[in-house]
């Protein structure tokens, strides 16, 4: 008979749940709409500056550095302050830094900027989707989870075309200071909001997550999935950074940590960072023109994202990536080939420029309906409680140090390998993903996290048979019971 604590998980979507989630994915149009931003204000930054390319590289990644550290420090705040706070910690320093980057008038103020936006975006990245996670009925999961890639989607969109508005003035501080409105809407949003009911369990804050449960779940009667929780919290062991290390946990970090890096290895933030710079490359003429390129670009990623949502929950989360990771290989050998047959015999006026544009909406629209939104829906999933805010944290921390080593790179390795080489290379990342998830990567459509569990527990006793008397084979793969004092 399924436990009260499966059923209360899988069931019970109400408007509170869709409202909270929404709200909470707001953090993701934070997230997106710096990514996109920077794209069109680096025209403009390095002409009014007389940025060299690797100037203009390093302030296009320096909120990377930011979001790495914030990554870092994101784990230890979710479990410290809990996962509300720490969205409402970070949206105030998205906000600072804002401010700070519209106003600078040098690098150095401009960077600092950057920092404080990072740190933020580091931190919501990882908690929003978290939060989300632990609020939602198991059945849906995936598509609410979603819903925080879908705002990041819509924030690029929207900075492509805040930044087509200004480029006619090239006033990019104007561009960085919309910003400003998504980070107010969430700051007095997540204030209308409770903590996760997991947290404050976690916390034996037992009448408050009973509480929180009861705005959540639209019932009174929560008793049995509080103490379902309290079950699941007192037959975990760890929480701490080298309780990473468990023999248990290394398949469930391998995967969030591989599909991490793999996930920016493919190059996808280098169309998001660059993509006026390509069109300029591909034979579009002005910055504004190309602006509104890459703002088309923008529309396929937010409609695939949406047909994502629906899907994750019907097609399940590993069929998506495999058809995202051969999608996107394709476009990018597509894409190389163009520029590397660029004014050959015979080649048409313009063709390339088709060929750019195809290939990079074929490219962009693969990585919406798969890997973009699936692996930040996983690492919410494949962890247990007491280590999911860590394991995540070292997850996204994998993200965007492989994010700032690509989009620190990208001018750099296109001059060594050539406009063809560059997209080859990105091509052979993703048959790596391809295999990497054939291999590796679970089903965890409609499972509830604690069953999610009992997945890597099976995986590891076939690896591992237990002897005689050890822990069965049920029981979460990575806990031990405590020893008795």
């Amino acid at each position: 008979m399924e436990s009260q604590t499966s059923a209360g998980t899988r069931g019970d979507l109400t408007v509170f749940v869709i409202v909270a989630s929404a709200i909470a994915a707001v953090g993701g149009i934070l997230f997106g709409f710096d990514t996109g931003v920077i794209s069109g204000a680096i025209l403009f930054i390095t002409k009014q500056w007389h940025l060299s390319g690797g100037q203009a590289e390093f302030a296009t990644s320096s909120v990377l550095i930011g979001a790495i550290l914030g990554a870092v420090a994101g784990g230890a705040l979710g479990d410290r302050l809990g996962r509300r706070l720490s969205i409402v910690g970070a949206t105030v320093l998205f906000l600072i830094g804002t401010v700070i980057v519209s106003v600078a008038t040098g690098m150095a103020p401009f960077v600092i900027g950057r920092l404080f936006i990072g740190a933020a975006i580091g931190v919501a990245s990882f908690m929003v989707p978290l939060y989300i996670s632990e609020i939602v009925p198991a059945r849906v999961r995936g598509g609410m989870v979603s819903l925080n890639q879908l705002a990041v989607t819509i924030g690029i969109l929207v900075a492509y075309g805040v930044n087509y508005v200004f480029s006619h003035s090239e006033n990019w501080h104007a561009m960085f200071a919309v910003g400003a409105i998504p980070g107010l809407v969430l700051l007095v949003g997540m204030f209308l909001l409770p903590e996760s009911p997991r947290w404050l369990v976690a916390q034996r804050r037992n009448d408050d997550a009973a509480d929180a449960l009861k705005k959540i779940r639209g019932r009174s009667d929560v008793g049995g999935e509080v103490a379902g929780i309290e079950r699941e919290i007192e037959a975990e062991t760890g929480g701490r950074l080298s309780d990473l290390l468990a023999p248990s946990l290394r398949l469930p970090l391998l995967i969030g940590i591989g599909l991490a890096v793999l996930q920016q290895a493919i190059g996808v933030n280098t169309v998001v960072y660059y993509a006026p710079a390509i069109f300029k490359a591909a034979g579009l003429g002005s910055a504004t023109a190309s602006i509104a390129a890459t703002t088309g670009l923008g529309v396929v990623n937010v409609v695939m994202t949406v047909v994502a949502i629906w899907l994750l929950d019907r097609a399940g989360r590993k069929p998506l990536l495999l058809w995202s990771a051969a999608g996107m290989t394709v476009a990018l050998v597509v894409l190389g080939a163009g520029f590397a047959l660029r004014g050959g015999q015979g080649s048409p006026p313009g063709a390339l420029g088709r060929i750019t544009g195809i290939s990079l909406m074929v490219y962009i629209a693969a990585f919406a309906v798969g890997i973009g939104p699936v692996f930040w829906l996983l690492i919410a999933e494949i962890y247990p409680l007491k280590m999911r805010a860590v394991a995540m944290s070292a997850a996204t921390v994998a993200n965007w140090a492989a994010n700032y080593v690509v989009a620190a790179t990208f001018i750099s390795l296109a001059h060594l390998f050539g406009d063809a080489g560059i997209f080859w290379l990105y091509a052979a990342m993703g048959v790596l993903t391809f295999a990497f998830v054939l291999a590796l990567v679970p089903e965890t459509k409609g499972k509830t996290l604690e069953e999610v569990q009992a997945i890597f527990a099976a995986r590891r006793a076939r690896r591992h048979p237990p002897s005689p008397g050890a822990e069965a084979p049920g029981a979460p793969g990575w806990a031990k019971p405590r020893p008795a004092k």
